[in-house]
């Protein structure tokens, strides 16, 4: 944008007051405020829009990029499940196992050996 710095403001005071007279000058600045407000307001309306949009489209992009991945999650979801499968059958072959050893186990305890120092 251009910069309008306090100088220059007070120069075009000074010109509208030559031209347009201490009368008018008041009114018409009024409606200068006026539509200046106005074109205010609608450039931010406009920025708040174009804001909008953007999120929007940003918003989508995401979601899109989400709906792409869910073959991703599908993987993970038939791995984990393959996992547990394994996990489910190497504990029933270990509990197996240990019953297996317990009812082979001797009956009589073998005798402890005694430590013997040497020295």
């Amino acid at each position: 944008m251009f910069d309008v710095g306090f100088f220059e403001l007070l120069l075009i005071a000074v010109v509208a007051l030559l031209v347009i007279g201490p009368e008018r000058l008041p009114r018409v600045a009024r409606t200068a405020g006026l539509w200046i407000g106005r074109g205010r307001r609608m450039l931010s309306s406009v920025k708040a829009d174009i804001e909008r949009e953007l999120k929007a489209e940003e918003l989508k992009r995401v979601l899109e990029e989400q709906a792409r991945s869910t073959g991703v999650h599908e993987i993970l979801d038939d791995t984990r499940s393959a996992l547990n499968e394994v996990k489910q059958e190497t504990e029933s072959v270990v509990k197996s196992a240990e019953q297996a050893a317990t009812d082979q186990a001797p009956a009589e305890p073998v005798a402890k050996t005694e430590k013997i120092d040497a020295k």
